[in-house]
């Protein structure tokens, strides 16, 4: 059996399944996706994409083309399959900081009898560290002659297609040297560009990704309390950023202070990896991670803070215009958005909250309907008393002060991401706020 051959289901068929379907079909492996959603599946199955991704619209499209890949809601259809990658979401408990394992142990046991001789089942999903070597366990009790691997994603949202087929390493947790064979032929084309390649064993494979998110919200939530410092000592924390990365041990990269992150990995991640470590008897070991997590949420009110004082503690029928609803440009991601949060919070304060964004407004509208929406950012300005400028859209760099200008009532801006230009708004007579920086 040539390399080729091999071929793939996806089960789960979300931002990660879907991307890495897609992905997998152009490095030329006939691939089969599978999600409960008839809905989703219908999209997919159409070509259509049901979330935003930078290049994934356009591969996905070609794929479907190829005849390489389909998407269905019958697990039977994995039956002629050799490697299956669960990609469904591990969402935070609604009871607690653990993460919620229904979809990945629902998936595995959805497939189980389907599986031939020989089989490769390989999570994908994020899990608390043990739950890999759990559902090997219960894998093989239902099918004997198939394994479990684990191999965590590291996609970042706007560069998917990227992170998949160029990505900087490739971890793989493994029970033994087989396992290990047949991934090394699933990725060899990846591998071929002379890809770093890490095997692990199962609980190490499970603790790189939540590491590795612990360590960005980390360092995110470090630059944010140096903001606060900064704003208490007069400083400018941009500057305090830049002279800091210079420094190798550090590097530059998330030292942006701003309004915090949000998402659906890093703050659901480090809450389930301390609920993990606390039943592990390890809780001390991150009792650090608290003070990230509640750094990043004071973020979101010292923005809040700022608004007050600049219109009036009681914000009741004052015009604000948000710039931004997703948790990161280039994606229409929703999920604990700081800028979302923001206006949400702003809104119950009785503010009259219109929000802007590029691709992240119906996703925006479905999760709060009653803020206001606007299609364009003139619209969302119009008569504004104050504007914060929340997520870090291109366009939004790309605004001319002196335009909008006009429109507003009040020249106010407040950058929560410090990635406006700070003269040049001020040319343009506008009074400019940014975290961290008290000039």
């Amino acid at each position: 059996m040539t390399v080729m051959d091999l071929k793939l289901s996806v089960v789960g068929c979300g931002y990660l399944g879907a991307t890495h379907a897609a992905c997998m079909s152009s490095l030329g492996f006939t691939v089969v996706g599978v999600d409960t959603d008839p809905e989703k599946v219908a999209q997919l199955q159409n070509g259509i994409l049901p979330f935003y991704e930078p290049g994934l619209d356009t591969l996905l499209a070609e794929e479907m083309k190829s005849g390489r890949l389909s998407f269905t809601t019958d697990f039977s259809s994995v039956a002629n399959a050799d490697v299956h990658f669960i990609c469904v979401g591990t969402p935070q408990s609604k009871d607690g900081l653990a993460a919620d394992l229904t979809y990945v142990k629902s998936a595995v046991k959805a497939i189980a009898p389907h599986l031939k001789t020989g089989s490769l089942v390989v999570g994908k999903s994020t899990v608390p560290v043990g739950t890999a070597q759990s559902l090997r366990e219960e894998l093989m009790k239902i099918a004997p002659e198939a394994d479990l691997a684990w191999n965590p994603e590291f996609l970042r949202e706007g560069f998917a297609v990227e992170d998949t087929l160029t990505p900087n390493r490739l971890v793989v947790g493994v029970a033994n040297d087989l396992a290990e064979e047949v991934l090394k032929k699933v990725y060899k084309p990846i591998l071929d560009l002379g890809t770093p390649w890490i095997r692990a064993d199962l609980p190490t494979s499970e603790l790189v990704k939540v590491a590795a998110n612990s360590f960005l919200a980390t360092k995110i939530s470090f630059i944010n309390a140096m903001a606060e410092v900064c704003e208490a000592a007069g400083g400018d924390v941009t500057v305090l950023a830049k002279a800091i990365g210079y420094d190798p041990r550090i590097g530059n990269k998330f030292l942006q202070a701003g309004i915090g992150f949000g998402g659906g990995c890093l703050p659901k991640d480090i809450r389930a990896f301390m609920a993990r470590a606390e039943e592990l008897g390890a809780k001390q070991a991150l009792e650090f991670l608290r003070e990230i997590d509640a750094i990043n949420l004071r973020a979101r009110l010292r923005v809040i803070d700022v608004v007050r004082s600049e219109l009036s503690d009681d914000l009741t029928g004052r015009k604000i215009a948000v710039l931004g609803a997703t948790f990161k440009p280039d994606s229409d991601d929703v999920r604990d958005s700081p800028a979302l949060d923001i206006a949400a919070q702003l809104n119950a304060a009785g503010a009259l909250v219109t929000v802007h964004d590029p691709k992240g407004i119906e996703p925006a509208r479905r999760r709060f309907p009653l803020l206001q929406y606007a299609e364009s950012i003139n619209d969302a300005v119009k008569d504004s008393d104050l504007v914060l400028h929340l997520t870090e859209w291109k366009e939004y760099r790309q605004i001319d002060p002196v335009k909008i200008a006009s429109l507003v009532k009040n020249k106010i801006i407040i950058d929560g991401r410090n990635m406006l230009d700070r003269d040049l708004w001020r040319k343009a007579g506008w009074k400019f706020r940014a975290l961290g920086r008290t000039d």
